[in-house]
């Protein structure tokens, strides 16, 4: 499939039925597998031959769609989870542990922020959160000499700050640490990070990837092309023998291009089975499969949305990527220049007050925790999402008290903008 362009890929890969087989891939719905013998069974647990035993580790109907993700970034392994919070987590925990750093950008969704912030401090591992326009100097004042990784996301949620990843990932290879972005905003039909330097994607995959609010999701994504080898001391957990697991050692069995997917599924996945449900895997293969239209379509109805909220008197400003002018607009050009995603953040005059009068008269967007999706909905971060970060916090995340997020669906723009405007009408 790798000769085919990403649209025809969103249809095809992953999955190639044989001569009187389902056209569209099946939902193996079951928790176990049978073997004829506890022999032919041991082989898959010494991970000396492939298969699936229990579905708390593997299931074919998610490691079909983890395929298509893999094709569609352009790596070499994959993986599912059941939340993008799961695949960022299993993502560092995979190469980092306690007593390790991490460096990452502080314009990040609050969930994840958190995650880093508080959940994996207390097992130990610290991080370092830097802006991500900083300079050069700043981002390399920041590495430790126990940096096992640098983390970022393409477009941020919600500050929409595109982060530089060349910069970063020239940064990260000269520590000898990989790059990890998580690529939902864009997805891979608006961005490649792997083309640009970065080694791991991450996705949230209940977004755009989905594009229904129908399932909760994550993918990790592998490019292959990190040398964990080369630093042995410190990727040990690949490159030593893992006790846990007979003495395998993940860089010798599988190579680059296995490795790192392979231990991130025989341990973490063994030990916290954040594993998604095999009919949400297929519900996320069928939204993978109109994902070049959706985003098309977001893009174009955001763009619109943007232009008409910069020119409005009731509104403070606007951030959109993909509006000319915008602070992000030449770095979004250069990675991402077919569209970036739909969401649109905002503030309304007024402050807080008014940011939430303006809510309550819109009557087509709904106010929902959810965005990047087919239908619009829109969400004061400040008083919900990022609830647990202090002024300060918000401040360095890019989250002023009057931000809006409006998440652009694939309505008729026309509706849209009569939408918003009715409801500032109101403030």
């Amino acid at each position: 499939m790798s000769d085919y362009k990403i649209s025809t890929n969103c249809l095809h890969a992953g999955y190639r039925p044989e001569n009187g087989q389902p056209r569209n891939f099946p939902i193996v719905q079951s928790t176990t597998f049978r073997y004829e013998t506890s022999e032919a069974m041991g082989k898959l647990f010494d991970l000396e031959a492939s298969g699936y035993f229990y579905t708390r580790l593997q299931n074919p109907t998610n490691d079909y769609t983890a395929a298509k993700i893999c094709a569609l970034e352009g790596g070499t392994a994959a993986m599912l989870t059941s939340s993008g919070q799961a695949a960022n987590f299993y993502a560092v925990f995979n190469i980092a542990s306690c007593g390790d750093h991490v460096v990452a950008s502080s314009a990040i969704y609050g969930g994840t922020y958190n995650l880093f912030a508080v959940t994996m401090k207390r097992m130990g591992i610290e991080f370092t959160f830097v802006e991500p326009d900083c300079s050069e100097a700043e981002l390399e004042a920041a590495f430790r000499p126990n940096t096992k990784a640098v983390f970022g996301e393409t477009v941020a949620n919600p500050a929409l700050s595109v982060l530089d990843i060349e910069k970063f990932a020239n940064a990260a290879h000269a520590h000898g640490v990989p790059l990890i972005v998580d690529n939902t905003f864009p997805t891979p039909i608006n961005c490649r990070p792997f083309e640009w330097g970065a080694d791991i994607v991450t996705h949230s995959t209940t977004k755009y990837m989905d594009g229904h609010a129908n399932a909760v999701g994550g993918a990790i994504v592998d490019s292959g092309k990190f040398d964990w080898a080369k630093y042995p001391d410190k990727f040990a957990g690949l490159c030593t023998p893992d006790e846990s697991y007979h003495g395998v050692t993940y860089t010798e069995r599988f190579g680059l291009e296995g490795a790192f997917i392979t231990k991130c599924t025989a341990q973490l996945m063994r030990d916290f089975g954040a594993i998604p449900a095999p009919m949400n895997a297929y519900l996320l293969n069928v939204g993978l499969e109109t994902l070049p239209l959706r985003m098309a379509k977001h893009c174009e109805n955001a763009l619109a949305v943007a232009k008409f909220l910069k020119d409005h008197p009731k509104v403070a400003w606007v951030r959109f990527p993909g509006l000319e002018g915008d602070s992000q607009y030449e770095l979004a050009k250069k990675y991402m220049p077919n569209g970036t995603c739909g969401v649109v953040s905002f503030g309304v005059k007024g402050g807080r007050k008014a940011a939430e009068t303006f809510m309550a008269g819109l009557t087509l967007a709904s106010i929902a925790t959810h965005v990047a999706d087919a239908k619009t909905c829109v969400l004061h971060p400040a008083s919900a999402t990022h609830r647990q970060m202090n002024d300060a916090e918000l401040a360095a995340a890019g989250i002023s008290p009057d931000l809006v997020r409006f998440s652009v669906g694939i309505e008729d723009v026309r509706d849209l903008i009569a939408d918003i405007e009715n409801a500032l009408s109101a403030v």
